[in-house]
């Protein structure tokens, strides 16, 4: 008698029917590996399953001698439509092994690499179709390679032509197979009799199978009324005899070879190369790597069959990207009914499997094992899929194509065309994602591919569409030079006179870099240039000459904003004089308190721009905002800098005498309408609560319910888009006189990021798009020159009287009431609303549809006196009842700071104080749940700073509870009562006072992890390399204060992981 196998709770009859989503299965699956380990097993409606997720045990079940394929399931149902092909046979069909041995040698080497000509044909109508829809153009990235890989399929194994790129809506094989894919699994969940009731989804089922089989059979009788000598895949199946049995195919089994071949010949492959172009742009070292292998290689001539075995980091890619999306996510075995070796076990004997019973091979969690892929089996690195990498892979641990003798036939025709269309791609496009914050989801079927994915593509080196063909046959072609074409170009002038152009381009998360931009452009007009704005990435390999160039970016921990990512990777790797000609200025925002990195990127990329041959047209201008004064750092290096360097440089093209530019709006009093214009989604909140005892500052803790197909990990960042609160908004409308209810419509034409040209209500434009709080600049206040004081603000003590203060521009008009601003210029000093990004403070293995945040509300007496100053998104959260509807948008953390995936082995060392305690309650709720399944975890230690033991301490019961069951041991330290913390006030107090336990768990190779304040991340800090420095000396091997900075830069966003907040 084995171990049990573990096992989520079911329900009577349906077993564990209501653990599995039936939108996206594998992501259930995934979601219990992660809870009950390497092996679990489920009950679906009566169907026992036994899940794999660890190469171990997959490395047992692919052995042939004891173990075949298993045909269950939604395969089992899609053998509705294809019966005994190749794909769906029952191991022991007699059909299965005929059709094996005729088409084996359609797939040979031989045959793959006649077909090239056919796949360059088909990737090269790919290729012109984006080069002629432009930059601008929204690429729809999985349904464009879906176009791609089925006419290849089509065209390469049966000479016939779907000319999907020459027609607007897919295929209709192609929406027949997707319906029949998704009903058979559907089908494969239901109980049988239930089919019997649902009449139009069986009719839909039948009609799909119906359609698929009329195209095979068109397509066959199209081949036998005009026969070739074509030695394609359709002529083996026709003509084709089985060297064993001397017989061949019959019509069934060609049209069933033939389905089959249509659907895994392309379904599979356009999730490949969709899954390969979301990982390249997501990572642009990568991307640069990759790119740079194709140029040296091939050049600018045309791609051959001969460059395919050339392309080695190419090649890799693909691997990895199989290796952390297998688009044939799992397949299924069973033990053999003819085994000597009754009972069957597995793990070392441990798990004893039943006669027939079957085993799914989960690849995504075999695929990640940290055991063969280490602690970042999660990151995309191609350089572990490189050849001498990967043919040291232990075996078995690679498996993205089955299994042995029911492996993919058809592995080499996908290899070849993927390495065709991405050599292709990479060769004449760069590319950028559509939203470059994107966070996968997926679109399952029978396979999988990247939900609402999209991209843009622009062609390199100034390549023009026209000629684009002539250079992909022609070596000798030379391709023309054409002038950017990467941005929309917007004419921001509203004065007659003709303006120069500009390009200022942006790097920005949050809105803030992107505010500073549309601020200039807006400034430009009255200087006489015409300028255009657009995100750093879109300048990649096309920054334009003649004219001038800004760019405004941040860092964040050292790191470009991820719509600055290639950018970034691009220009640090060119190594020559690319830049002459490019005439730049740069400015950076940064936060001083990450004195490390502070201005990292900014002071890089003017470095660099400059050795690349570059004129640098502008001295760097940074803000801090640390110092709470950017937008007016930003406007002294606009005025005393920028401009003056520009006139030098370029001319005075002034447009008029004005500065300032506001917007032209016209008001009228009716019912009002909102568009919002942002990366969020809508979610509902479920649950709120006050975390904290009357009197203290409140806490408080609100549950969401997700989007669909949103997902994270215990450590990400939720990204709310707040509302501004109505007693602001009631003060801008006091302030100009506006009803409530007043419409406005800002006329086109004009650089702003608010609606243009429709009607919207005030009230709603108040609440959705401005910052009304944001603090004034000195720019704000340089229009009236009739008040005195307003003058003296102006001049040395701003800074202390204003920027301190955060006195907005509406706080000014209120205090200065002669002061008279049209409304539209009012708007035009306020800077975009912004996301804020909170911690989440949940675990999706507790629900993964769900998350939790915890947070403080801002509200206290303005430092100017007279006012409250109430945080935007706090107070908005705040406000929110159970069923509100909120924005929402998952962003992920860094990469270091998540729970470890080797659970059992790395033990985790926490430090937080007040609301910083949020991600690690995510980090401790998922050690709970994992414990809860059976798991084995190393030990974790909390250490929580707060006030009071009672008062102020968060999730206190829950936290009291998870560590009876051993998912953590909390240390804490009690500001306001030290007495009740052993003597400890701060929690970097209680770090020293029990340095001993860190050290032993550091020692065991812990990570470390720190979430709260400056004051927090700098007083862990310190007391780590004092802690560090302790060690040494017991060890009479005494380090010097350097030698402990240097150590902590070592371990620091490797096992040392910081989140911290202003």
């Amino acid at each position: 008698m084995g171990t049990p196998i573990p096992a989520p709770p079911g329900l009577p009859l349906l077993g564990n029917i209501n653990d599995v989503d039936p939108e996206n299965s594998i992501a259930s699956l995934m979601h219990l590996a992660e809870l009950y380990g390497p092996i679990y097993k489920l009950n679906l409606g009566g169907h026992e399953r036994i899940i794999i997720a660890s190469h171990e045990l997959l490395d047992q079940i692919c052995d042939e001698r004891r173990f075949s394929k298993a045909v269950v399931g939604p395969l089992e149902q899609i053998r509705n439509g294809v019966h005994d092909g190749l794909f769906t046979a029952y191991p022991e069909e007699h059909n299965w092994a005929v059709a094996h041995r005729v088409l084996m040698p359609a797939f040979g080497p031989i045959m793959i690499r006649s077909m090239f000509d056919e796949m360059h044909d088909i990737a090269t109508q790919l290729v012109s179709k984006w080069a002629r829809f432009g930059p601008d153009h929204r690429i729809n990235v999985t349904e464009d390679f879906t176009r791609l890989t089925l006419d290849s399929i089509a065209l390469c194994a049966m000479d016939t032509r779907f000319n999907s790129f020459y027609k607007e809506d897919l295929h209709p094989f192609v929406h027949a197979m997707v319906g029949f894919l998704q009903e058979s699994g559907l089908r494969a969940r239901r109980p049988q009799f239930a089919n019997y009731f649902m009449r139009q989804s069986q009719q839909q089922y039948d009609n799909d199978i119906k359609l698929m089989r009329s195209v095979a059979e068109e397509v066959v009788a199209e081949r036998r009324a005009h026969p070739s000598d074509k030695k394609d895949l359709l002529n083996a199946m026709i003509n084709g005899r089985d060297p064993k049995a001397g017989e061949g195919l019959t019509d069934a089994t060609i049209y069933n070879n033939m389905i089959t071949f249509l659907i895994a010949g392309h379904e599979t492959t356009s999730g490949l190369l969709s899954f390969l172009f979301m990982y390249l742009v997501k990572n642009p070292a990568t991307y640069q790597e990759a790119q740079k292998e194709v140029d040296a290689v091939i050049g600018k001539g045309p791609v051959t069959v001969e460059h395919m075995s050339k392309l080695p980091y190419l090649t890799a890619c693909l691997r990895e990207t199989l290796r952390l999306q297998p688009t044939g996510p799992a397949f299924t075995i069973k033990p053999l009914a003819n085994t000597k070796d009754w009972p069957v076990y597995l793990g070392k004997n441990k798990y004893e499997i039943k006669p027939g019973q079957a085993l799914v091979a989960l690849l995504p969690a075999i695929h990640r094992d940290p055991a063969v892929y280490g602690n970042d089996a999660e990151a995309f690195r191609p350089e572990r899929m490189l050849n001498e990498h990967f043919e040291k892979l232990p075996k078995n641990a690679w498996k993205p194509f089955g299994n042995g003798v029911r492996a993919c036939i058809g592995r080499p025709f996908a290899w070849q065309e993927s390495l065709l269309t991405t050599a292709l791609l990479l060769q004449n496009f760069s590319f950028r994602l559509d939203d470059p914050s994107y966070q996968l989801s997926i679109k399952q079927t029978l396979t999988i591919k990247p939900k609402d994915l999209f991209m843009h593509a622009t062609l390199r080196d100034g390549i023009d569409s026209i000629h684009l063909e002539k250079s992909l046959f022609s070596a000798g072609s030379q391709p023309a030079l054409v002038a950017s074409k990467d941005k929309k170009i917007e004419n921001l002038a509203l004065s007659s006179k003709p303006k120069k152009p500009m390009s200022i381009f942006y790097g920005s998360n949050t809105g803030t870099c992107e505010s500073l931009a549309q601020t200039l452009a807006n400034t430009a007009s009255s200087h006489g240039y015409g300028a255009q704005v657009a995100t750093l990435d879109s300048a990649t390999n096309n920054i334009p000459r003649d004219q001038p160039v800004i760019i405004i970016t941040a860092s964040y921990e050292g790191e470009p904003p991820d719509n600055a990512i290639h950018f970034s990777e691009w220009l640090r790797k060119l190594e020559g004089s690319e830049l002459k000609g490019v005439q730049y200025g740069v400015f950076g925002c940064g936060h001083r308190d990450w004195q490390a990195t502070f201005q990292k990127v900014p002071i890089l990329t003017d470095r660099l721009l400059e050795a690349r041959g570059g004129k640098r047209v502008a001295e760097r201008g940074y803000a801090d905002v640390a110092a709470g004064d950017m937008f007016n750092d930003f406007d002294k290096w606009e005025d005393q800098i920028l401009w003056p360097s520009i006139r030098k440089d370029f001319g005075d093209n002034d447009a008029n005498s004005e500065e300032f530019s506001g917007l032209d709006v016209e008001i009228t009093a009716s019912a009002r309408s909102s568009k919002l214009h942002q990366d969020v989604r809508e979610a509902i909140v479920t649950n709120i609560k006050v975390l904290t005892m009357e009197g203290e500052p409140p806490k408080r803790h609100i549950d969401i319910k997700l989007p669909t197909d949103m997902t994270y990990k215990a450590g990400d960042y939720l990204a709310v888009l707040p509302l501004n609160q109505a007693p602001t908004i009631r003060r801008v409308l006091q302030r100009f006189g506006l009803a409530w209810d007043a419409k406005m419509t800002i006329k086109p034409g004009q650089n702003t990021v608010l609606p243009v040209g429709e009607p919207i209500s005030v009230f709603d434009l108040l609440a959705a798009y401005v910052e009304l709080s944001q603090p004034a600049t000195l720019k704000m206040g340089l229009d009236d020159t009739t008040q005195q004081e307003l003058k003296a603000l102006c001049g040395d003590s701003f800074t202390a009287e204003i920027t301190a203060k955060r006195v907005s521009p509406l706080d000014l008009l209120e205090r200065f009431p002669a002061i008279r601003v049209p409304f539209g210029d009012f708007l035009s000093m306020l800077p975009p609303l912004r996301i804020r990004q909170y911690s989440i403070s949940s675990s999706p293995l507790a629900e993964p549809t769900s998350c939790t945040l915890t947070y403080s509300v801002l509200d206290q007496e303005a430092h100017a006196g007279g006012k409250r100053f109430l945080g935007v998104a706090s107070n908005y959260l705040s406000m929110l009842e159970k069923g509100d509807r909120i924005q929402v948008a998952v962003k992920a953390s860094h990469q270091a700071f998540h729970p470890p995936l080797d659970i059992a082995n790395v033990p985790l060392v926490m430090a937080c104080a007040g609301t910083g305690l949020a991600p690690f309650r995510g980090f401790v709720q998922e050690r709970a749940k994992q414990i809860e399944a059976g798991r084995q975890l190393a030990p974790a230690l909390l250490f929580v700073g707060c006030k009071y033991h009672d008062r102020d301490r968060l999730y206190k019961e829950e936290f009291d509870e998870w560590g009876r069951v051993g998912a953590v041991d909390v240390r804490y330290a009690f500001s306001k009562e030290a007495q009740k913390s052993e003597g400890c006030k701060y929690v970097q107090d209680r770090l020293w006072k029990d340095r001993k336990d860190a050290t032993e768990l550091f020692d065991a190779g812990a990570r470390v992890y720190v979430c709260g304040s400056r004051v927090i991340g700098e007083g862990v800090k310190t007391v780590a390399k004092k802690i560090y420095m302790a060690a040494a000396e017991e060890r009479c091997k005494p380090k010097t204060d350097e030698e402990a900075e240097a150590w902590f830069r070592k371990i620091r966003n490797e096992r040392y992981a910081s989140d911290v907040f202003a």
